[in-house]
C-alpha cells in the first residue's frame, strides 16, 4: 500500500483500455444542453453513468433540480470520518452542440475515435474526459488504500454550457451538504500541452451590446452622403473611445488598480504558446508594460465579438439606418461587473456619443475569482503534482476564460484549486474536439497522487 501503487493502479486503468471504454461510452451520449430535445439524455447521463460510477466507490448520490425547471444536478458524498478533511469535486456532463457536419471525414462528435494519439469526440476535453479522469483517480486510491483517508463530495451539473442555470441556487440550498475544506476540480486547458497546470479561479465575463438607430430605412449614399450621419462610422468611433488601436482599455473602471505582486510572481515563468497550428502571439497587443501572461491572466480585455451594419452579404449604395456591436469584457478580481455598463455609459457620454444605446446581452455575468497564489493549499497541490510528474507545474492565479467558480469560492466559501486535463489546441466548443491520450494518462497519475496525499497526515491546516 503506497502512493506509487495508487498511481500505478491509475495508469493501469488507462493502459488496459478500461478508461478509454468508459469515456467512449459517455461521449456517445449526446448531452447537448443547448438543445431542448436532449433533456432526457441529460438526465440519463447522471442516472446511468455518474450515479453508478460514484456509488461503486461508496458514495451516496441523489439527482436534484432547482425549482424543477433547470437541468439536473448530481450530489454525492462519501463521509469516512468527520474529523478528516473534506474535498469537493465538480464536473459538468453537458456539452455544446455537436456541429456534426463540421467534423473531419470519418469523425463524429458522438463516436470517440483515435487519430495520431488524440481522442476525438464531443466532451473528450470539455468536460467528460476531465471529470472521468478525476473519478478514476479517486477509484485508484480507494482500491489501493482500502479507504480514501478523507471525506469526498461531488457535484455534477448538466447546464454549464448554458451558463450554469440553477448552480448558485443549488449551492445556496445545499450549502451544508456541499461544504468542504476545498474544491479540487478540472476544466479548461493547461498552459501548454506538456506542462501540468494549476489555476485558482477564473476571469469574469460581462457581455453587452452597443447600437445606434439613426432613422427608418437606408438612404442613397450619392443623394444623401454628406447630409446624413452614418451610424456605422459613429459606432466605430464610439468603440474606439472604449478600447485603443492596440487593444488597451480606455475606461478606468474596466481594469483593476494594479496586479498584486503574488500574481506577478506566479506568472513570471508562464509562457503562452498555442502550440503547433495555434495562433502566433502578438506581444504588441494589449495593456502596455505587461507580459503576455499578465495580460491574459492578470488583466482585463475588451473584445468586439460581432459588428453588423447595412447588408454585409449584399452591400447596396445606401447609408445604413442602424449599426450594432456586441462586446465582451473579460475581467479579473478588482473590477465590479455590475459597474461595467454604467461606466461605459458615462464614458460614451463624456466623449460625445449620447446617440449610442447600451444594454447587457442575455449571457449571464460570470464573477471573477482568485485564490491567493501563496495559500498553503496551493503550495501543497503544486508539490504533489511535481512529485508525481517530475515537472514544475505552471501556476495561474486564474483561468483566462470564465467558469462558475464563484459558486464555490463565494457562496460555499471554500478554497478552489483547478487541475486541467486539456490543452489550448483541443478545439473545445468547435468541430473536431479532442483530448491527447498522453494528457489523459498523466492526468490519472496526477489525480491519484493528489487524492493519496489528501489522506496523509501532512496536509495544510484546515
Amino acid at each position: 500500500m503506497s502512493r506509487e501503487a495508487a498511481i500505478a493502479r491509475a495508469t493501469s486503468y488507462f493502459d488496459t483500455g478500461a478508461f478509454r471504454d468508459d469515456l467512449a461510452r459517455r461521449v456517445a451520449m449526446p448531452t447537448e444542453s443547448q438543445n431542448p430535445e436532449r433533456a432526457d439524455t441529460l438526465q440519463a447521463y447522471l442516472a446511468d453513468e455518474m450515479k453508478p460510477a460514484l456509488e461503486e466507490l461508496g458514495f451516496s448520490a441523489e439527482i436534484v433540480r432547482c425549482g424543477g425547471v433547470t437541468p439536473p444536478f448530481l450530489l454525492a458524498q462519501r463521509i469516512e470520518n468527520d474529523a478528516l478533511p473534506t474535498v469537493l469535486g465538480y464536473g459538468h456532463g453537458d456539452v455544446v452542440r455537436g456541429l456534426d457536419d463540421g467534423w473531419l471525414p470519418n469523425l463524429s462528435p458522438w463516436s470517440m475515435s483515435e487519430v495520431e494519439g488524440k481522442w476525438y469526440g464531443r466532451g473528450t476535453a470539455d468536460n467528460k474526459g476531465q471529470h472521468s479522469i478525476n473519478i478514476g483517480g479517486l477509484k485508484a486510491v480507494l482500491e489501493t488504500r482500502g479507504k480514501l483517508g478523507f471525506n469526498a463530495k461531488y457535484l455534477v451539473e448538466m447546464g454549464e454550457e448554458q451558463g450554469s442555470p440553477g448552480l448558485r441556487e443549488i449551492c445556496t440550498q445545499y450549502r451544508e451538504r456541499l461544504s468542504a475544506d476545498l474544491l479540487i476540480a478540472s476544466d479548461g486547458p493547461r498552459l501548454r500541452a506538456e506542462r501540468p497546470t494549476v489555476f485558482l479561479g477564473s476571469r469574469g465575463g460581462v457581455t453587452f451590446d452597443l447600437w445606434i438607430d439613426a432613422r427608418e430605412g437606408g438612404h442613397h449614399s450619392g443623394n444623401w452622403g454628406g447630409a446624413l450621419s452614418n451610424p456605422a462610422i459613429q459606432l466605430a468611433h464610439a468603440i474606439a473611445c472604449l478600447v485603443g488601436p492596440t487593444g488597451q482599455i480606455r475606461v478606468p473602471e474596466l481594469v483593476p488598480d494594479e496586479i498584486p505582486q503574488s500574481v506577478r510572481n506566479a506568472l513570471a515563468d508562464c509562457e503562452i504558446d498555442g502550440g503547433p497550428g495555434g495562433p502566433a502571439i502578438e506581444p504588441w497587443w494589449g495593456e502596455p508594460g505587461l507580459t503576455t501572461a499578465e495580460r491574459v491572466f492578470g488583466w482585463c480585455s475588451l473584445e468586439v465579438l460581432a459588428y453588423e451594419t447595412g447588408n454585409p452579404k449584399t452591400p447596396v449604395n445606401a447609408i445604413p439606418p442602424r449599426a450594432w456591436a456586441r462586446l465582451q469584457l473579460r475581467f479579473v478580481v478588482g473590477v465590479d461587473p455590475h459597474a461595467v455598463l454604467p461606466a461605459v455609459r458615462r464614458h460614451l457620454d463624456r466623449h460625445g456619443f449620447a446617440m449610442v444605446e447600451t444594454g447587457l446581452s442575455r449571457d449571464e455575468i460570470f464573477n471573477a475569482t482568485r485564490l491567493d497564489p501563496e495559500d498553503p493549499w496551493v503550495n501543497w497541490a503544486i508539490a504533489s503534482i511535481a512529485q508525481t510528474t517530475g515537472k514544475k507545474p505552471a501556476l495561474l492565479p486564474n483561468l483566462g476564460g470564465s467558469l462558475p467558480n464563484d459558486a464555490f469560492s463565494d457562496i460555499l466559501g471554500m478554497r478552489t484549486i483547478w487541475v486541467p486535463h486539456s490543452y489550448p489546441g483541443c478545439s473545445q466548443h468547435a468541430p473536431n474536439e479532442h483530448q491527447p491520450s498522453e494528457i489523459a494518462r498523466e492526468g490519472l497519475a496526477i489525480m491519484a497522487g493528489l487524492y493519496w496525499d489528501l489522506g496523509e497526515p501532512r496536509i495544510p491546516v484546515r
